[in-house]
């Protein structure tokens, strides 16, 4: 199979004009994600989002899985559909993968949105499950093992105010493909740490999070922030790690203020 026969699936949700946005999802979802905040970013604003190696649209990714390979073939896509520079905004999944692309593409994100994610490599228990699950999900060919995941990625607010936020959810998961999932996951499990490529950016960088989110909490966001030059960081209130479905408003105002401090 050659890299065009990879290549991943961009969607375009808003038509604009100058530096784009480009929105990368989380795990284990698809660009669907990002409608709502896209509806809500500032007008002019040209909004991509991708779909990652074997989720939504796009095609699984080589073997073995990386997020590396998941990085190149986001600026591939990117690239495909004209697009040399961008504000790049991943959540949890996707926020490895933006690192990723920093350090491997220099020049093409000249901003980082960091949502609900960290820097630091799993710890051996975090990669043990993440591997276990893998192997589930390709033993059985369902998503069985990833259905309860709302129960995680929502916040204790939204179980409660945003009930239907969990049907959602679930019905993004059963979407997905069975290989796609098992390949997010050992990409996942293999990722290096990558604190260091946020001290060496030099645009700027915004690290949001939800103030519920127990996946990757308020703890992780800070050392971001805490790494990164002149980092902004914004706490999302009444959000948990799916901050972005949650409380797609003041993650947009985020995102939209990143993307202007970007174009200058």
């Amino acid at each position: 199979m050659t890299t065009t026969d990879r290549r991943l699936a961009l969607h375009t949700l808003r038509h604009g004009h100058g530096l784009p946005v480009l929105l990368v999802h989380g795990f284990p979802v698809d660009h669907r994600m990002w409608h709502d905040v896209a509806a809500a970013l500032p007008d002019g604003v040209t909004v991509h989002a991708v779909d990652l190696p074997g989720a939504g649209q796009s095609p699984l990714g080589a073997e073995p899985p990386s997020i590396e390979e998941a990085a190149d073939g986001v600026v591939a896509a990117a690239r495909s559909a004209g697009v040399e520079r961008a504000v790049v905004v991943g959540m949890s999944m996707g926020g490895y993968v933006a690192l990723a692309v920093a350090e491997r593409h220099p020049g093409f994100a000249v901003a980082l949105g960091l949502v609900d994610t960290k820097s630091t490599a799993d710890g051996d228990e975090a990669r043990a499950n993440r591997l276990r699950i893998a192997e589930e999900v390709s033993s059985t060919a369902t998503v069985d093992a990833v259905l309860g995941m709302p129960g995680v990625l929502l916040g204790a607010t939204s179980k409660v105010a945003r009930p239907a936020l969990t049907s959602r959810l679930e019905e993004w998961i059963r979407s997905q493909r069975p290989d796609g999932v098992a390949w997010a996951q050992r990409a996942m499990a293999a990722r290096p740490d990558r604190t260091e490529v946020l001290a060496g950016f030099e645009g700027p960088v915004t690290v949001v999070v939800g103030e519920e989110d127990t996946v990757t909490p308020v703890e992780a966001a800070e050392h971001m922030v805490a790494a990164a030059p002149g980092a902004a960081l914004v706490l999302v209130q009444s959000a948990g790690h799916m901050s972005a479905v949650e409380e797609p408003a003041p993650v947009a105002n985020a995102i939209g203020d990143l993307w202007a401090t970007a174009r200058g």
